[in-house]
């Protein structure tokens, strides 16, 4: 067979648009640039990168000892959610939007007095993002003068590159400005940040020339630098605060300006817009001639265009924001969604996709945050009673947990490391791979065999109190956690046995005397006591598939009550209430029941929240969906272990659907 022609494949996605919204993505995993229409930020668009955060000051009262390391006062083993004390609800509400990323910057193209555009001054607008070579472009007219605008960024440094070109910018008409505002915590449209709170922020100069300035940003404790770099322009101080005009010198050519940002002063050699361009373009056909590859265009289904539009997308929005340093917020490095804080029970939507795709190098820096807080997963572990490693719910940098109600009770992401190591083992087996991963993967299932606990009237271990993947309230032994368990428990004493460890007895206790699977009416339920899971329950993620969605099939599984719970779930929930994640997490369960046509089906399935913008984005802002469904089309094309015979075995095998696949791995 011929190899698939990938650049035809990525070129039938080139994103061409004659509406400023949504913004373009460009960036490289740990740095992203949003643009709107006019390709800078003129009307909407944020800068954020990985590292960059903020704190606000402490609540009047408060001091830094007042702050516990954990995220939680709480002690003893949980028998509930967590309150919050008397007295401590200005405290405990600055520790759940502290810290949160902060918006670096915006550039924006500004009349030459520094006034401000109004979006009717934009006409004829026409813009495009090349995927091959990360370069976007848009053209347009400002007030009868013609605008070319090509904007990039470095792979490696987190700059931005622009070139602009108009006898606007030459007379002066018009102009770019940089400015900066104060973080706050929630939010990002039309921009992350206040531009009201002048007084509360320094921007000072503290090298450069006419062409190059050095700017150091002072946010209460942050440090940020900035470099604004041009050719064919000169820099000045607008008179508003926090700004920076760029003019062009008259009669020059395009008027090319380069900004960086970083934590640490810059380095003295910036690459400037050509040689960002460059870079970009060797990076982006790299990136898409490595890695797997999918191309559907031979299907006789008419949907098969969206869902190859969806699959290509996802792989260039996923590798903008989401492989950087830190576990990605829900909403990447698009705007702060939860005070831009990282859910790790998302991280495995997040990253998992990345070694069914061949691209596992991308989430090994995010993963690398593991064992960087595995001392404040040990702290939290140990001040709840219990052992191992207990992984917070929603953290900063630093690892602390957010406080909520839920977030000590919330289960579900504890497994994660175990599962994602097991990905990087198959992908690298070998010594290395064990000693990187050994502890996590140990502390993990410590934790978990001491959180489960015995009940002597079932005579089995429990997992009580649970708040269950679907967050419907306080339950006790949820199906899809049960599983996980079981899994993880497992998979740690492969992970002893290959390096020449003995079983651990107590973890083999747990699995072996975990409470089974709840099953009512021939279906799996969302949880023992709730046998009203498909009347009064069945909304929001469908957790009574997720013991053999991306989970393997054990001897714990019923295949025929498996089969039941799928076409039960299907029949009777709420997908209107679903998330973007959901419909690719059906889609497996369906796959590996033996339902591929009612995999599909649900894997394009017209809800509100299953729906992908123009930029590829899963309802304009969630990125866990992209992740879900590039992991889901992976498993439903190269197959998953104990999975059926031949190729494609999550697809039809009526002949409407011919997929072509090359550098796929099969899924657990």
């Amino acid at each position: 067979m011929e190899p698939i022609d990938r650049r035809a494949l990525v070129d039938r996605h080139r994103i061409q648009l004659t509406e400023p919204k949504p913004w373009f993505q460009l960036g490289n995993g740990e740095f992203t640039f949003n643009a709107d229409g006019t390709g800078l930020q003129t009307f909407a668009g944020n800068t954020m990168a990985h590292w960059a955060w903020h704190s606000l000051p402490l609540p009047p009262g408060c001091e830094a000892q007042d702050v516990p390391a954990t995220g939680t006062i709480m002690t003893g083993r949980p028998t509930g959610g967590q309150v919050v004390p008397a007295g401590s609800e200005a405290l405990y509400a600055w520790m759940y939007e502290n810290p949160h990323r902060a918006n670096l910057g915006r550039l924006r193209l500004v009349r030459g007095d520094g006034s401000a555009l109004e979006p009717d001054s934009i006409a004829g607008l026409r813009r495009t993002l090349d995927l091959w070579s990360g370069l976007a472009t848009s053209r347009y007219a400002v007030e009868d003068a013609e605008m070319r605008v090509e904007t990039c960024c470095h792979p490696e440094r987190d700059q931005v590159a622009l070139r602009l070109e108009s006898g606007a910018l030459h007379d002066r008409r018009l102009a770019v400005m940089l400015d900066f505002g104060y973080p706050v915590a929630d939010g990002g449209e039309p921009w992350l940040g206040d531009w009201h709170q002048a007084d509360r922020h320094l921007t000072e100069r503290i090298g450069g020339n006419a062409t190059r300035v050095h700017l150091r940003r002072s946010i209460d404790a942050t440090v940020q630098h900035v470099v604004l770099c041009v050719t064919g322009g000169r820099i000045s101080q607008a008179s508003a605060a926090h700004a920076w005009m760029v003019h062009a010198d008259p009669g020059a050519g395009p008027l090319e300006v380069v900004c960086w940002f970083g934590q640490d002063a810059p380095r003295p050699d910036l690459p400037d817009v050509a040689a960002t361009q460059a870079a970009s373009a060797r990076h982006w056909e790299g990136f898409w001639r490595a890695g797997a590859a999918i191309d559907l265009s031979g299907s006789r289904d008419p949907r098969w265009r969206e869902l190859e539009r969806r699959i290509v997308l996802s792989q260039y929005v996923m590798a903008v924001q989401s492989a950087g340093s830190m576990p990605p917020q829900e909403s990447g490095l698009h705007h702060n969604s939860w005070n831009g804080q990282s859910h790790l029970e998302m991280l495995w939507w997040h990253v998992a996709h990345f070694a069914l795709w061949g691209r596992w190098e991308m989430a090994r820096k995010s993963l690398d945050y593991l064992p960087r807080i595995a001392p404040m997963a040990a702290a939290l572990a140990q001040q709840l009673g219990g052992t191992g490693l207990k992984w917070p719910k929603m953290v900063g940098p630093e690892g602390r947990n957010a406080p909520a109600f839920m977030h000590e009770i919330l289960l579900w992401h504890q497994p994660h490391p175990i599962f994602l190591a097991e990905l990087e083992y198959r992908l690298s087996p070998g010594r290395a791979t064990l000693d990187r991963w050994k502890d996590v993967v140990f502390g993990t299932a410590e934790h978990m065999a001491d959180y489960a606990r015995w009940d002597a009237a079932s005579d089995r271990y429990v997992l009580d109190p649970a708040i269950p993947c679907c967050e419907q309230g306080l339950g006790s032994n949820p199906t899809f956690e049960l599983a996980y368990w079981r899994y993880g428990l497992g998979m740690a004493q492969t992970w002893r046995e290959r390096l020449g460890m003995p079983r651990h007895p107590a973890w083999d206790t747990v699995r072996n005397r975990l409470a089974p699977l709840p099953v009512q009416d021939g279906v799996y339920l969302i949880c023992g006591d709730w046998g009203d899971t498909y009347t009064a329950r069945n909304s929001s993620h469908p957790d009574p598939i997720g013991a053999f969605a991306f989970l393997p099939f054990d001897d714990t599984i019923d295949p025929a009550t498996a089969h039941r719970t799928v076409l039960e779930v299907l029949r009777t929930w709420s997908w209107k209430s679903c998330w973007g994640w959901d419909f690719p997490w059906m889609a497996m369960a369906a796959a590996r029941v033996g339902e591929p046509g009612k995999a599909i089906d649900i894997l394009l399935h017209d809800a509100a929240f299953n729906q992908y913008t123009a930029d590829g984005i899963n309802a304009g802002w969630y990125l866990p969906g992209n992740g879900a469904l590039l992991y889901a089309v992976a498993m439903m094309a190269d197959g998953w272990d104990g999975g059926p015979a031949g190729p494609q075995p999550g697809f039809p095998a009526d002949g409407s659907w011919t997929v072509r696949s090359e550098g796929l791995q099969p899924a657990q």
